[in-house]
């Protein structure tokens, strides 16, 4: 189903974008509700939403993290590899984007259970966020088992178009590393195919690379769900160029 998540977004002067997938899944319990309403506020990584910075005003990467490095996690799911990266690296200062609100809320629980102070969540569209995020601001981003879009005429859905990937480069520092893991080989192919044209460099040869995750790697709810159905990981590494 499509969804515009902005029907008012001509009025706000905010462009208009349609939202494929769930916004909302099963009913939160009291906990999810509480961190949602207590905790996400003041882990958001500032002003985001048109409504609120209709100006599109740069946020101050400085403020939010105080120097850190910044790192991007695009669909994080329930929070796992989230939560994972920013306790074993807390130097680096990590943001989730997520518009699934139950997997916001489960993220939350990880962050706030851990007591991680390196983390701020947009509970939205990614596209909001790549229009605040000042240019070269992050060192490196993760896309990890996105949304297949397995039929073909949803292909451009996916997140490896231009549409994405050219605000994602633009917002990368040169250098500057990208994860992709998908257990999908025609999003392999795609990602392999238009990744590239972005401005990207893939750092592997072949299946031999691609079959080897990385040594921080956390296995994700989604993993483990592909590895019982006997699907194959694959995790691609490339470079802003």
């Amino acid at each position: 189903m499509t969804r515009d998540t902005r029907s008012d977004s001509h009025a706000s002067g905010a462009p208009w974008r349609n939202f494929y997938g769930r916004i909302h899944g099963k009913t939160l319990k009291p906990n999810q509700q509480k961190w949602l309403d207590e905790d996400l506020p003041r882990l958001a990584p500032g002003k985001v939403g048109w409504e609120e910075n209709p100006d599109r005003v740069p946020l101050d990467m400085e403020a939010m993290f105080g120097g850190k490095p910044v790192w991007l996690e695009v669909g994080f799911g329930g929070g796992e590899h989230l939560a994972h990266m920013a306790a074993t690296y807390p130097e680096v200062g990590v943001i989730g984007c997520e518009p699934f609100v139950n997997g916001v809320a489960m993220a939350l629980g990880k962050v706030v259970k851990r007591k991680l102070d390196n983390v701020r969540i947009h509970a939205g569209d990614v596209r909001d966020l790549f229009d605040v995020l000042p240019e070269g601001s992050l060192d490196k981003a993760f896309l990890l088992y996105p949304d297949p879009w397995p039929k073909a005429r949803h292909h451009r859905r996916r997140f490896v178009t231009a549409e994405h990937l050219e605000p994602l480069h633009r917002s990368l520092k040169l250098g500057a590393e990208f994860r992709v893991a998908t257990d999908i080989p025609d999003y392999v192919r795609q990602t392999l195919e238009e990744v590239p044209k972005a401005g990207f460099e893939w750092l592997g040869e072949g299946p031999k690379d691609w079959r080897r995750p990385w040594d921080d790697w956390y296995s994700t709810r989604y993993e483990q769900k592909a590895l019982r159905e006997g699907r194959v990981p694959h995790y691609l590494t490339f470079r802003r160029v």
